[in-house]
């Protein structure tokens, strides 16, 4: 009778047993423990990131005063604009011009770092990420004293060669000039630091054996070099050109925009409708234009990196 008494007991103890066994393998899970540990920037990311994306999508479909359903009514005010489509140009040689440049002088200085010995790399490359530490606003700030039309630092140089002065922000080609090499000398150094990561991880016994093939210097970059690096600069390229394309501070502070529209970019005309032009709607439909540009960017970016991992 007493062994019959204290089944029940003994049954209802092993089920608490059996749970908390099955919520400690659960935790011990690696996909389970991943998505704990990122759930805090899931969240962030959908507080910060999706609801301003779609709400920005639910403004561009209301008119002036946000008190009326206008669908597309924005978009088509948009296109009919010749404002518009110069900004769009505006915007597409920018970025293109000025993530190219990156990209180059990036790739230039990379090497120049990797060759220098290791004990003086640590303080070329604290020198060289300098520009990009330094926060946009203040930068371009000091750019616009050097470009000041009359107390401009270049144009005082350049007068001891008989050349200018020139109106580095007066006129429009100068400007978009100035505009993309601010952008240069700021993000250069990001490139640099990714392609030096990327050269440490090439292994020295592929160029020896370049070099035993009787490969020269330059088909050693091209053969080498290019082809392990690759993924690396599609991926930088994508995120340079997201960030470029979005830039706003640069042109907001050196040139506002002019003169007469010819450096404006996304950013900045979307500020200049949506605040200071006090149309909202208008201006969020200007900027969610970025979004199939950079789409169709990163489709190709990123195709062509799955399919390099593919490969390999």
């Amino acid at each position: 009778m007493a062994d019959v008494a204290l089944q029940p007991n003994t049954v209802g103890a092993a089920q608490p047993v059996r749970k908390r066994s099955g919520l400690k393998k659960a935790l011990k899970r690696k996909s389970t423990a991943a998505f704990l540990m990122t759930l805090p920037l899931i969240i962030l990311i959908a507080l910060l990131v999706l609801y301003p994306a779609f709400y920005s999508l639910h403004l561009a479909t209301l008119n002036k005063s946000m008190q009326r359903f206008v669908g597309f009514g924005n978009f088509e005010f948009l296109f009919k604009r010749d404002t518009f489509w110069l900004v769009v140009k505006q915007s597409c040689i920018f970025a293109i011009t000025a993530v190219l440049f990156k990209a180059l002088i990036g790739f230039i200085v990379a090497h120049f770092v990797h060759n220098i010995p290791a004990n003086g790399q640590r303080k070329w490359r604290g020198m060289l990420l300098v520009p990009w530490v330094i926060p946009p606003a203040m930068s371009t700030l000091a750019w616009l004293w050097l470009f000041d039309p009359s107390y401009s630092a270049f144009n005082y140089t350049l007068s001891f060669f008989g050349i200018g002065p020139i109106p580095w922000t007066g006129d429009a080609d100068w400007a978009r000039f100035s505009v993309i090499l601010v952008n240069v000398w700021y993000g250069a150094p990001f490139f640099m630091i990714m392609y030096l990561a990327s050269l440490k991880s090439v292994p020295e016994q592929l160029y020896e054996a370049a070099a035993i093939d009787g490969a020269n210097w330059w088909q050693r970059i091209w053969y080498v070099t290019l082809p392990m690096m690759r993924n690396i600069i599609a991926i930088t390229t994508l995120f340079s050109l997201i960030v470029t394309f979005a830039n706003f501070d640069i042109v907001r502070i050196l040139t506002a925009g002019g003169p007469l529209d010819h450096t404006h970019i996304f950013a900045t005309w979307a500020f200049r409708i949506g605040i200071e032009g006090s149309d909202i709607p208008l201006g969020a439909s200007v900027s969610l234009f970025m979004v199939p540009i950079l789409a169709v960017a990163a489709i190709f970016i990123l195709r062509d990196v799955n399919k390099r991992g593919n490969e390999a």
